[in-house]
């Protein structure tokens, strides 16, 4: 079961962990300076609330009548601050009240058990203080929270498009674009992990293109030395007598010599120094004149006549490699299709396999049980790298679906080649066309 993935870029990841950040900080601050505020100002009305009582005590000291809206045993005094008096002691307290504008009390003994206590509501002012200091608090914190989000977004987005340069540029490589470098595709100025990340795929690409370059030698020059023993080995199987073991053994040498013949072409290919020699040809034309002298009973239909440049012995071989794996693999009959700049190749066999399908063409495999047996997997390697040349993409497909074997005529494996608009120069240098995605029809 296939698990749901939700993707987020860099830039964002970078912008909500910041924002969060500042977010935490605003907030713990503002409770800090909030706190620490009202504390301050709390302390100071108990200070001024003490003053006016002990003023209201000296006036009633003298005319033993309370002022200043000074009580004498008060009964609503707080059980807290009468515990202070009974102890001898002048103290102040606040009452923190539901509507959340506390009462602040202060109160001192006068002996025989008297108390004069004076307790009045927090200053309005302080009130208002308090309001504003609250109001910029907020403001304060909504706009660290939102600088914390633009810088952000500021420093995720020079991260991301780093990243994202180093993607293009190793998507580059991996079609083929071996002399490109992602650390210079990268730049910049500061350097961090994006710089090492991309000296690592450098390495990489060198390492992986000396290995393959190492291979290709080593298959040549095998290919190579193997050519003259197996060109005598035929010339002296023409000299042997006629019969059935020498037919055998003409069958298996020029197999071998084919053998020979095609790691050779690959090992051309891999090397990239193919170039291709560019003759404009009308396309269903050129096919159908061809195919017709390969194999008569194939069906070519033209949909569309159109005019390309492009290399005819190439093209040939590709569609020579393509038709031999349909006749090996596939089922009759055999049909190509020209549609402007794209020949299709579809037989009714049993399909191309899976692997094929999602790795495309690979030397010396040849299948599936159902589509194997014969030959050595290399006509569909050898077409895709001339495909290469000629600046084509050949793609692969199965009529029925993965899994299904189609009803009877239904089935098959079609195999299409899409030429390019422009063709690769006589240098070989082409840009890397990008192919709309168009359904296989």
């Amino acid at each position: 079961m296939k698990r749901l993935a939700l993707r987020t870029g860099v830039r964002w990841k970078i912008s909500i962990a910041i924002a969060g950040v500042s977010a935490l900080v605003a907030v713990a601050l503002s409770l800090v300076v909030h706190n620490s505020a009202r504390v301050s100002m709390l302390d100071n009305a108990r200070e001024v609330q003490l003053e006016r009582l002990l003023f209201a005590q000296r006036m009633y000291d003298s005319t033993r009548e309370p002022k200043f809206g000074m009580k004498v045993n008060d009964p609503t005094l707080p059980h807290e601050l009468r515990a202070k008096t009974n102890e001898g002691r002048r103290a102040t307290y606040v009452q923190e009240n539901v509507s959340g504008v506390p009462d602040v009390w202060a109160a001192v003994p006068l002996g025989n058990g008297t108390v004069l206590s004076l307790h009045s509501k927090f200053a309005d002012r302080s009130t208002t203080i308090m309001k504003y200091l609250d109001r910029s608090l907020i403001i304060g914190s909504v706009s660290v929270v939102f600088g914390g989000c633009a810088l952000g977004v500021l420093i995720g987005g020079q991260l991301s498009r780093r990243l994202r340069r180093a993607a293009a540029a190793a998507s580059r490589v991996a079609q083929g674009n071996t002399e490109e470098r992602v650390g210079e595709a990268v730049g910049g100025i500061v350097r961090d992990e994006t710089d090492d990340l991309a000296r690592a795929v450098d390495a990489l690409t060198d390492a992986l293109n000396e290995r393959i370059e190492a291979e290709r030698r080593v298959t040549a020059d095998i290919a190579h030395e193997l050519r003259t023993p197996v060109t005598g080995l035929l010339t002296a199987a023409e000299l042997l007598p006629p019969g059935r073991p020498t037919e055998l053994v003409r069958d298996r040498a020029q197999a071998m010599r084919t053998l020979v013949e095609d790691v050779l072409e690959v090992a051309r290919l891999d090397s990239a120094s193919e170039r291709a020699e560019l003759q404009e040809i009308a396309l269903g034309e050129f096919v159908e004149r061809r195919l017709t002298l390969l194999n008569p009973e194939i069906k070519v239909q033209v949909v569309h006549e159109s005019w390309v440049s492009t290399d005819p012995r190439r093209l040939e071989r590709i569609l020579g490699n393509l038709l031999a794996n349909a006749a090996k693999h596939g089922g009759t009959p055999v049909e190509v299709t020209v549609e402007g700049r794209v020949v299709r190749v579809r037989d009714h066999g049993p399909g191309f396999p899976e692997a094929l399908l999602r790795e495309g063409p690979s030397r010396f495999r040849t299948g599936a049980s159902d589509r194997a047996g014969h030959g050595h997997g290399l006509g569909l390697t050898i077409a895709a790298g001339q495909a290469r040349v000629l600046g084509a993409r050949l793609t692969f497909r199965n009529v029925a679906p993965a899994g299904e074997t189609g009803r009877a005529g239904e089935g098959g494996a079609i195999a299409v080649l899409w030429l390019p608009e422009h063709a690769p120069t006589a240098t070989g240098s082409f840009p890397m066309l990008s192919f709309p995605d168009l359904p296989d029809l």
